[in-house]
């Protein structure tokens, strides 16, 4: 005889507004793990200038957190699969403030790198847990709504982070480490308003049932999709701060609302997902969406001005609104539940090997075209694939469709 894995209804209403409040709440951790330094970097630079390779080890300062949740969310994954899924929030929630925080007090780069890797860790048990609850608690239509709204309020939280970290960069380089304390803030709710799902191990009727599959086709499209989008994503945090600073003169400040243009669009599609989802299904939103963001970084290259290059942030933010949520939704209703942690594991892995490897494709380019035009090779780079992908969606359906079966 096999088993399955059964997730059972609880007394516990998924509904409640505490609840969804602390998942959206917590959400905005996982954007903060990287991002809320970047228009600190400059002054970090300045800071550390006398280190070999300070240019590079800085963006690296802003991308390792990246690496260490891309190795760490397969392990989340089985842990949350294995052992439940809030024992493991709360242990990341704690690790999380201490090693985000642990910037503002160490004076070695290396020992700053090391915080960022922990940090890494932490958000790989955080995404992993909190998108795997989302996908327990809800079903159908309700859950590719919430999971819409969770990415929104994640950009959200890029939004007020973002504009922080530059305030307090204008200040001095170490003060944002300490918005990372944030999470003992959530601490307390994520402990009494989130409840574990109760999983029982059920005996099949028939020696004959065959396990679960996994939909290697789904997989292998949504996983390499998530990269290539987060690596285009992150060339904005990672290079933008030099490119304003050289072209408008920007400041921190600056530099800081400018990515949160980028965040607070993403926001407004990933909360308008749900309706673009229901009307044009994944692939066709997908495409929107990789449309809309090549067409903005276009516009990004061709500003010389604040206004242009605001519209470009904003259609660049607005289309990957609506890819990401569409990915997490993709995969959440394609694998059989026995193996959503894991599978959660796997979309927060090419998510942030995504953005720890932007820096290694992105700098190349800028170095071959000039940091004038690299946002226009990216954009024209995802118009082309949109156009590959059109021809090909029948056959881009079937495989993730019979992948599924």
């Amino acid at each position: 005889m096999s088993t399955s894995i059964v997730i059972e209804k609880t007394k516990r209403n998924p509904d409640n507004i505490s609840l969804k409040g602390t998942l959206l709440v917590a959400s905005t951790l996982t954007v903060m793990a990287g991002a809320t330094i970047s228009p600190a970097l400059p002054s970090l630079s300045v800071a550390f200038a006398d280190v070999p390779n300070i240019d590079f080890l800085v963006r690296l300062i802003l991308t390792v957190p990246a690496l260490f949740i891309a190795l760490g969310a397969p392990l989340a994954g089985y842990i949350v699969d294995r052992f439940g899924r809030k024992p493991l929030l709360i242990a990341s929630a704690i690790l999380y403030g201490f090693a985000g925080a642990s910037g503002y007090l160490v004076d070695n780069i290396w020992l700053l790198l090391a915080g960022r890797a922990l940090l890494g860790l932490a958000v790989a048990g955080i995404m992993t847990t909190i998108t795997t609850l989302i996908a327990d608690y809800y079903q159908g239509t309700e859950r590719s709504s919430f999971l819409g709204v969770q990415a929104a309020f994640s950009g959200m939280g890029g939004v007020v982070f973002l504009s922080l970290g530059g305030i307090l960069a204008d200040i001095g380089w170490r003060i944002p480490f300490l918005i990372y304390l944030f999470s003992f803030l959530i601490l307390p709710f994520i402990v009494t308003q989130l409840y574990e799902p109760i999983i029982t191990k059920a005996k099949n009727q028939t020696a004959n049932v065959t396990p679960p599959k996994l939909p290697l086709g789904l997989f292998a499209f949504c996983y390499i999709t998530m990269t290539v989008s987060q690596i285009i994503f992150y060339s904005v945090p990672v290079q933008l701060p030099f490119y304003l600073e050289r072209l408008l003169g920007a400041t921190a400040f600056q530099s800081g609302l400018a990515i949160a243009l980028l965040s607070l669009n993403f926001s407004i599609a990933s909360a308008l997902f749900g309706w673009f989802y229901k009307r044009l299904g994944n692939h066709p939103a997908m495409l929107l969406g990789l449309t809309i963001t090549g067409t903005g970084f276009i516009l990004i290259t061709l500003a010389n001005e604040w206004l242009l290059l605001g519209l470009g942030l904003a259609m660049g933010g607005f289309g990957l609104g609506l890819v990401v949520p569409n990915i997490i939704t993709w995969v959440a209703s394609g694998v059989p539940e026995a193996l959503r942690g894991r599978a959660m594991g796997g979309v927060t892995t090419s998510l942030f090997l995504g953005q720890f490897i932007s820096p290694f494709v992105v700098t190349p380019i800028t170095t071959l075209v000039g940091d004038g035009f690299i946002y226009a090779t990216l954009g024209i780079f995802l118009l082309i694939v949109v156009a590959i992908e059109f021809v090909l969606r029948r056959q881009i359906i079937k495989l993730t469709t019979l992948s599924e079966e």
